[in-house]
């Protein structure tokens, strides 16, 4: 199949995971499977300030949203239709054909995601400039981390085609499934395009697990943290972090002192430095008066803009060494 030309214009893609990364889902038993197979759009639930952050990425630039869900496509009307209520608009659409690989005997396909996912990120990336800078999300439920990072470090060309068809053998993709990311990935530039992948701590699971990965990934217990990290990069203006923490606070129950202590989190992990942020404590005392929720507690909300400016710089993170990504198969087994 060939792909389209690139779309010249972007200057950053965003590719996002539905399930336990957007979407609020319960897929860990057949209880959970069902209902959640038989919601309606309005039944669907995001994850707090998921749909906030899409929207303000959106609004900052000309920037890709690409979705990329292991969800079966007989799902699309449903989970298009709560994107639309969610205000969220998007680019490109990918879901899993289980329905197809279940009729063709292909069970392994059914919860793999290397083979699945890795293909189309390729693809993906064909349709967008060389220079596109690329941002990932996804969750600890399944193996975002490896598929990401090994996508960014073959495009990055840290990871050989011979290398990369030793982990597809590995992971026991099915021989298409090998060929087409094979393909795909050999007529790409090799540019280090991808700048950050976020990984979304549904399961809890310690952040600790993911530093072999390095920096480029940040795990998140909240998607304010994933907006604070995008304001200090650069990508994200000031008020675009406070429309994320509006909607959390006003739509889910979150506080300002607990998004005060995501902010510390993330500082002490390294994620993000203090002079990276100072803009956003001046933004918060020039936008407190134009958000309704923050209205009651706008001494709490000035509170928090002296509390960034009164925190210290941690020391950085250690530079990982090179991912070996046949050591790491583990992490493509686990949820």
């Amino acid at each position: 199949m060939k792909s389209a030309p690139p779309e010249l214009h972007w200057t950053r893609a965003f590719r996002w995971d539905l399930d336990k990364t957007y979407l609020s889902t319960d897929f860990d038993t057949v209880r959970g499977l069902l209902r959640t197979a038989l919601q309606r759009a309005g039944q669907k639930r995001s994850i707090a300030g998921a749909a906030a952050l899409v929207r303000q990425i959106r609004a900052a630039g000309p920037h890709r949203v690409c979705i990329i869900s292991g969800s079966p496509r007989q799902m699309r009307r449903v989970l298009e239709q709560k994107l639309r209520l969610d205000g969220v608009e998007w680019d490109e659409f990918v879901l899993k054909p289980n329905l197809r690989n279940l009729v063709r005997g292909r069970f392994r396909a059914l919860r793999d995601q290397v083979g699945y996912k890795l293909p189309v990120l390729f693809d993906g990336r064909s349709r967008v400039a060389p220079d596109c800078r690329e941002f990932l999300f996804g969750d600890d439920a399944e193996a975002d981390a490896y598929v990401y990072s090994l996508f960014g470090d073959v495009l990055a060309g840290r990871v050989s085609a011979q290398a990369l068809a030793e982990v597809l053998d590995a992971c026991a993709v099915y021989p298409d499934q090998k060929e087409a990311a094979l393909s795909r990935a050999a007529t790409l530039p090799r540019v280090d395009a991808v700048t950050r992948i976020f990984i979304h701590l549904e399961r809890r699971s310690p952040p600790a697990r993911f530093a072999p990965y390095g920096p480029r990934l940040v795990p998140i217990y909240n998607y304010f943290q994933a907006a604070l990290v995008l304001f200090a990069d650069g990508v994200l203006p000031a008020r675009a972090v406070l429309e994320v923490a509006a909607e959390m606070v006003s739509g889910y129950g979150y506080s300002l002192a607990s998004l005060g202590n995501s902010l510390q989190d993330l500082l002490r992990r390294g994620y993000a430095e203090v002079g990276a942020l100072t803009g956003l404590a001046d933004a918060v005392e020039q936008y407190a008066n134009l958000f309704d929720v923050f209205r009651p507690a706008k001494d709490i909300l000035l509170a928090f803009g002296r509390r960034l400016g009164a925190l210290g710089e941690p020391a950085p993170p250690a530079p990982p060494p090179p991912i070996d990504y046949l050591a790491r198969l583990g992490d493509t087994r686990r949820g």
